[in-house]
């Protein structure tokens, strides 16, 4: 394909991307009013969010595994029809549990969004260039997550809108998508036979992956981490992926190529994407929160507030792409967005209700910068490390574990934030002579029917335990820092494949020739 001819299929396959992201972060701002009106519970608010998270982060591995053996078009418009389908749907729901099924169907299209789109990218621009375009996709994302509640906000406030313009924006854009990318994206389909799928690990694997993270989104909520339901629950999870491995090992098409993940680079690639995707989505969710609950924003400022992140993301993403793309290194730029985002984190790990926007803002931008300039360039080195026959398991296998990070990032800390929460109010309200409300539901006050002073207990408490969350965060983005300098260093690749092995004497022929685009 001409520049031209991958800049028009990149600008169908970026639109579809963008909205199947923000499809995640969009409601964050918007859900007091969602599950107000649909008559919803605490627990129904959060499986909202961890309903998409969860079947998006199961099926990735899965569609990644399809793009290597059938038509990498024909899946990413299954994926789009898919995700459109399960946002129409989502906007009409009349209750809360409607609003969740719909809601985990609209994300088995976002799983296969998030993995084809990096494949399809893999399979049309040669390795050398892939930096540029990967800057690109890596801005596109980053700017979706964060520029979500920005749009949730705006959409809410907007009065002849409504809350279901939250999921009803992203069909047509998706409508549009899907014809440009009929229209423009051509790829030639290599045809493997005896192809056989792996139903059965797909299945464990899926299994596993969601009763773990059914686990965390529970957890320390509906019961604690020492009780029976913790132990059944951890147990089944370890069984089923357990199970998962050895079926993997012994198959002949595996969803996830152990040998890939055995690889150094891929290995310390997974634990790098689960660091920034814990840093990246838990910022997202929480710093809207904080702008809301902890300093009194509309939902509508909240997300102008998250600006500096969204343009550190954003320009770093883009500008380090381009340095690869230029000088064929990629490890500097994982090492110092890894370090980079472990500031950021230090930086807001400080803040309460009382902080300075512009120091707030200033964290921001160094949490935007490193994941801008890490989270997207881990794929790229896997990509240039692996054979092309393995780039689609081994992109999606990478942007599963770091939808796995997020989406236990999100749960993880949010437990962590409501406890605290809880906690601080609770003594601060005593302290006031005050009784704290029955069932402990002192987190979920409405700050509108309280006095000052019991306003500002409240902003405290939600002000300090947020700076509680990114020094959790940073310490999590610390893992990401060692798990960069252990990689050995990958440089873009100027051929399409690697080159394959000598043959030994007597050892069976290599299927093909080597293609490359000297």
């Amino acid at each position: 394909m001409s520049h031209r001819q991958i800049l028009e299929a990149l600008s169908g396959l970026l639109l579809v991307l963008f909205v199947a992201l923000v499809s995640s972060t969009i409601v964050s701002t918007a859900l007091p009013k969602i599950i107000g009106a649909l008559n919803g519970s605490q627990s129904q608010y959060t499986w909202v969010v961890t309903a998409t998270l969860l079947t998006a982060t199961a099926s990735t591995p899965i569609w990644g595994k399809l793009a290597d053996l059938y038509d990498k078009k024909l899946l990413v418009q299954i994926s789009i029809v898919i995700f459109a389908v399960g946002s129409t749907v989502s906007g009409l729901a009349q209750n809360a549990g409607e609003l969740i099924a719909a809601r985990a169907f609209q994300g088995i299209g976002v799983g296969g969004l998030q993995a084809l789109v990096q494949v399809v990218i893999a399979a049309m621009i040669p390795p050398r260039e892939r930096g540029r375009y990967n800057g690109y996709l890596g801005g596109v994302m980053a700017v979706a997550t964060v520029g979500g509640p920005l749009l949730g906000g705006l959409i809410v406030d907007t009065s002849w809108l409504g809350w279901r313009w939250c999921f009803f924006v992203g069909v047509p854009i998706a409508i549009l998508a899907l014809m440009v990318l009929q229209k423009t994206l051509h790829l030639v389909t290599m045809r493997r036979d005896n192809v056989k799928i792996d139903y059965v690990g797909a299945a464990l694997i899926a299994a596993g992956v969601s009763v773990l993270l059914i686990w965390v989104s529970f957890v320390d909520d509906s019961f604690a981490w020492l009780s029976w339901q913790t132990l059944a629950m951890v147990a089944a999870g370890v069984v089923l992926l357990a199970l998962a491995v050895w079926v993997e090992s012994r198959t002949k098409e595996p969803v996830v190529p152990l040998p890939i993940m055995a690889q150094r680079t891929t290995a310390l690639s997974i634990l790098g994407s689960l660091a920034v995707g814990m840093a990246m989505f838990g910022g997202a969710v929480f710093l809207g929160q904080y702008f809301q609950i902890g300093r009194g924003y509309s939902p509508t400022e909240a997300g102008l507030l998250t600006i500096p992140m969204m343009a550190g993301v954003l320009t770093s993403s883009i500008v380090a792409g381009r340095l690869i793309t230029r000088t064929g290194r990629i490890k500097p730029y994982i090492v110092a967005g890894t370090i980079i985002l472990v500031a950021g984190c230090g930086v807001l790990s400080v803040i309460d209700h009382e902080t300075s926007l512009y120091f707030v803002g200033g964290g921001m931008l160094l949490v935007g910068v490193g994941v801008g300039m890490s989270m997207q360039n881990l794929v790229l080195a896997v990509q240039n490390t692996v054979r092309l026959k393995d780039i689609g398991a081994a992109s999606s296998t990478v942007a599963f574990f770091r939808s796995l990070g997020g989406t236990i990032g999100v749960s993880v800390l949010g437990a962590v934030l409501a406890r605290q929460v809880t906690d601080d109010i609770t003594r601060s309200l005593a302290a006031a002579g005050v009784q704290a409300p029955a069932g402990g539901q002192t987190s979920n006050l409405n700050l509108d029917a309280l006095p000052p002073a019991m306003q500002e207990i409240v902003r405290a408490a939600y002000g300090d335990a947020t700076g509680h969350i990114f020094l959790i965060s940073a310490g999590i983005a610390v893992i990401g820092v060692i798990a960069a300098l252990l990689m050995r260093p990958a440089a873009l690749r100027t051929t399409l494949d690697l080159a394959e092995p000598a043959e030994a004497p007597g050892a069976e022929p290599v299927d093909g020739p080597v293609l490359t685009n000297r």
